[in-house]
């Protein structure tokens, strides 16, 4: 333990660092203000205390000037107060350019992803496709309500050098390194977020996934309990996703042929899917939890209530569309709704 300390007290002494130079300056300035000060001006007024002098000494140094107090003897005043002044500019404009260093290099650290974040409930975005794709998964996302304007997303990637401006402005954070390792996870605060979202790399490209089923393994066995959604490009894939731990999956290479073909059988169901599916305008497809035994044509009416309209139930990993009204919903299943807002509980 002393040793430790022996080197501590070394280090510090041999290479002390800006913050500690300055320090030491401001006392010795300060102790040579207040004693300089009692001593010329003592023998003229002996009422005056080490609190009067170490008082005027402060104000002469951040040179606020009061005037409550000032040295009336001819040493006082150009032996003291002059140097006292003149070093006060000096110690004050130092602590200010360290102070601005330290924050242009926090924020520049930030900027680049090599930043420590303490967050809790937030949400892990990894990996940087392009800066049009994270900024419309961000709206999408800032949109619900269930997600909130404010809950915090870290984004995760290795190949990007600096997270562009218009991200910044929208309060995405960024950490730099491989999403496959731990050291990054942890920095970007994995073990305490509630949600995860894995992003192709590269669209288009298949081996996107082998790195995607990779990023999985690593946050299942660091955070088995983050809700996980991995995006993949090649439908083969899923299988090993789901073996990965993957909670939700999303393959657009799934809906490609449905619209195509329905494009070509229905001009401009495209736009209808588009108008259900994004929570920037419109009505958006909802699946509202419910827990009782009603009748789906009573919970139908429920839900009309709310402007909403049933269209189907969500059973396990079963979708019913449009049953009967007399279907019995047992609990934990899922009222699917087409409605302008999200839909507090049924």
């Amino acid at each position: 333990m002393n040793l430790v300390l022996l080197r501590m007290l070394k280090r510090t002494l041999v290479r002390p660092t800006a913050t500690t130079r300055v320090g030491i300056l401001l006392i010795a300035v300060l102790l040579y203000g207040t004693t300089g000060f009692l001593y010329f001006e003592i023998p003229q007024n002996p009422d005056l205390s080490w609190a009067d002098g170490f008082w005027w000494a402060v104000v002469t140094v951040t040179t606020v000037g009061y005037g409550d107090i000032s040295p009336s003897s001819v040493g006082g005043q150009f032996l003291v107060a002059m140097p006292l002044m003149l070093l006060g500019i000096g110690i004050i404009g130092y602590v200010l350019s360290l102070a601005a260093t330290a924050l242009i290099e926090a924020k520049n650290k930030e900027i680049r992803g090599m930043g420590v974040h303490e967050l809790r409930n937030h949400l892990v975005l990894i990996n940087y496709p392009s800066e049009d794709k994270v900024r419309r998964v961000l709206a999408e996302l800032r949109s619900d309500t269930t997600f909130g304007r404010t809950k915090e997303i870290v984004l995760v990637d290795d190949t990007l050098e600096e997270l562009p401006p218009s991200l910044a402005d929208r309060g995405l954070r960024f950490i730099r390194g491989n999403p496959m390792f731990d050291e990054t996870l942890s920095r970007a605060c994995l073990d305490t977020a509630s949600h995860a979202i894995v992003l192709v790399k590269t669209p288009g490209n298949p081996s996107s996934d082998n790195k995607n089923v990779a990023i999985t393994l690593a946050i299942e066995a660091r955070a088995p309990d983050v809700f996980t959604v991995v995006e993949c490009v090649n439908m083969d894939s899923q299988e090993l996703l789901k073996k990965a731990g993957s909670d939700a999956i999303v393959c657009a290479a799934r809906f490609d042929a449905h619209f195509v073909s329905h494009e070509l059988l229905n001009p401009g169901v495209q736009d209808v899917i588009d108008e259900m599916t994004t929570n920037l305008h419109g009505v958006q497809i909802y699946l509202t939890e419910y827990n009782g035994s009603d009748s789906y044509g009573a919970v139908a009416d429920k839900c009309a209530k709310h402007k909403h309209i049933a269209i189907g139930v969500r059973r396990g990993k079963s979708t019913m569309l449009n049953p009967t009204r007399e279907f019995k919903l047992e609990p934990g299943d899922r009222v699917i709704t087409l409605g302008p807002t999200r839909l507090g509980s049924l």
